[in-house]
């Protein structure tokens, strides 16, 4: 799909949103993630407001959301674009998340209880059936939302939205991993549930490092086979 067509693809979904600006977010934030939007996209709020049928504000407001969040550069007076990949913003991310997550995870082995394990295993089960059906939006979300489950479950839920406030960058090479290695993040997930059910938190923060650290194996490919959506960096 041409970067030029995109907006004119947009309908409006307003059904399950509490306000307009969340849904102008969720739309353009799948679509970026998705690389419906790849990096280099040019977008504007009017265009984005006519396509949706809603004013500028929410369109603003979710923009700002965006650009804080790393995935749109607003350049006052010059074209808002959506961000190339950081190669540096990748792997920074991943070192936060590796350091404040194996941390969650040990607290997690202490303090779940069983009716968390439940929590945790529905995720699971839905996990597997976005990987059946491959679908890797849904999968993506349903990643997120395992380990934003384990973060609030343990008591530590504002160490999830730290670690949005870094992975953007990140998210997308994920999301481009989903391709060859759902399946392999679903297996992790499950290997981690079971170490977190037994209590077992040294093999718990093993698996967690190791779980990860595979965007690591897989960012050579990944970024040989998109080239054109990274940040040409020193």
């Amino acid at each position: 799909m041409s970067k030029n067509s995109i907006l004119g693809q947009m309908t409006p979904n307003y059904l399950e949103r509490p306000t307009i600006s969340d849904q102008v977010f969720d739309e353009l934030y799948q679509r970026v993630i998705s690389l419906e939007m790849p990096p280099g996209t040019k977008i504007s709020e009017s265009e984005v407001a006519k396509a949706l049928g809603v004013s500028r504000q929410p369109v603003r407001d979710a923009f700002y959301r965006l650009s804080k969040l790393g995935f749109l550069l607003i350049r006052p007076q010059r074209v808002t674009t959506v961000s190339m990949i950081s190669e540096q913003d990748v792997f920074q991310a991943r070192f936060i998340r590796t350091a404040l997550e194996i941390e969650t995870v040990r607290l997690a082995c202490e303090k779940l209880r069983d009716e968390d394990m439940d929590t945790l295993e529905q995720i699971l089960d839905q996990q597997l059936a976005a990987v059946e059906k491959s679908d890797k939006l849904g999968f993506h979300a349903l990643d997120d939302l395992f380990h934003k489950k384990i973060c609030e479950l343990a008591g530590v839920g504002f160490v999830w939205n730290l670690i949005q406030e870094h992975k953007a960058h990140m998210d997308r090479v994920r999301y481009l991993s989903l391709s060859f290695a759902s399946h392999r993040a679903y297996e992790d997930h499950i290997k981690l549930f079971k170490m977190i059910r037994a209590r077992d938190s040294e093999n718990a923060v093993k698996q967690m490092r190791n779980h990860l650290s595979t965007i690591l194996e897989h960012f050579k490919r990944i970024r040989t086979e998109n080239e054109t959506y990274f940040a040409t960096e020193e």
